[in-house]
């Protein structure tokens, strides 16, 4: 700020109005202690005082890692109860029913968890409701459904913190439910044999502002701890949890959480990831999509969040789930491409 009082001496924007800075007296001093003790640019010292993040805080906010800002994934509720269930289920090589929202971050979810317990020699099946016909959330005839298929637990992402009537029906057919979701849940939980949400009323863990997808990345954590501690990987090669972000990072900027803790982190790392182009249904669709350069926050908002979406929206729920999780390239390349027809469907 100059003597002045107005930013840059410019009086006044393109629209007539004064230019003059947000920082009250305690933000520019948060921002001159930014730039001299950190070196750090004055307009970039500037937005980070504007965010609230200290000078001491700096070096963390800019180069967020997992190692320092990844709490144990046991502090939430019920994840012990969960990562129990879900160890056994992948001893015993069980079929495992996975039910996701229709959105990004429900088919980042289900990807996330379908391909770590494939990976882990289990059978999954995958099922993302239809929009128009079954509506948000589990329902009666999917479960019914999961049963006749042969699977023994019934794992809801991004979804099922309200799901009553399912989960009693489920219960009655002798299933096991899990749920990870993110959404407010009530006071009054339904019949499920874990709920892992942070944002239950009885959930102290300060984790509220992950997406689904950030849940089941803490869950999937602590279930390979397990598996490790019990000598399941012995002789094998367990899967690579950190090439995984790349969906935790999709489904956290799309989901439009919070980027401050442990999401950055998420989306930093799972940026990096990306880079790599090694999942097909994601390289595909950002070849389609047209994305410039190196992925970046502004791709996955705009560009790849969107054409996921309008299959929830317009077309086949199930396709963003299918996308993310196939290694066929010409599969991912076809998908991505009705995809990108239903985007351009729907923005008409």
């Amino acid at each position: 700020m100059t003597t002045s009082g107005y930013f840059l001496d410019v009086e006044s924007s393109a629209l007539g109005r004064p230019w003059r800075p947000r920082l009250d007296s305690g933000g520019e001093l948060r921002a001159l202690a930014i730039a001299q003790v950190g070196g750090q640019d004055e307009l970039i010292a500037r937005v980070l005082a504007g965010r609230g993040v200290e000078p001491e805080a700096v070096e963390r906010y800019l180069d967020p890692t997992l190692r320092e800002l990844m709490p144990d994934p046991f502090v939430m509720r019920d994840m012990a109860a969960a990562t129990e269930r879900l160890k056994r289920a992948v001893e015993q090589g069980e079929r495992v029913a996975i039910f996701g929202d229709y959105d990004v971050d429900g088919a980042c979810s289900a990807a996330l968890l379908s391909e770590y317990l494939v990976a882990c020699g289990c059978e999954t099946i995958v099922h993302i409701p239809d929009r128009v016909t079954e509506g948000y959330g589990p329902n009666v005839e999917a479960i019914t459904g999961f049963a006749a298929k042969g699977a023994k637990l019934v794992v809801t992402v991004d979804c099922g913190a309200v799901s009553y009537e399912p989960f009693q029906h489920a219960c009655r057919l002798g299933l096991d439910v899990i749920v990870f979701d993110h959404h407010q849940a009530p006071e009054t939980l339904p019949p499920a044999l874990a709920l892992v949400d942070p944002n239950r009323q009885d959930d102290l863990s300060g984790l509220g502002n992950l997406c689904a997808a950030g849940v089941v990345f803490m869950a999937l954590v602590a279930l390979n701890r397990a598996l490790r501690e019990s000598g399941f990987f012995s002789g094998r090669e367990p899967p690579d949890l950190l090439a995984a972000l790349d969906l935790v990072a999709l489904a956290t900027v799309a989901d439009v959480v919070p980027l401050t803790g442990l999401n950055r982190a998420f989306v930093v790392r799972g940026l990096q990831v990306m880079r790599q182009r090694r999942r097909p249904g994601l390289t595909a669709l950002f070849d389609v999509a047209g994305a410039d350069g190196p992925p970046r926050p502004y791709h996955l908002g705009f560009m790849i969040g969107p054409r996921i979406n309008a299959g929830g929206r317009i077309g086949d729920a199930a396709l963003g789930a299918r996308l993310l999780t196939t290694s066929d390239e010409i599969e991912a390349r076809a998908i991505a491409a009705e995809l990108d027809r239903l985007n351009r469907a729907r923005q008409v």
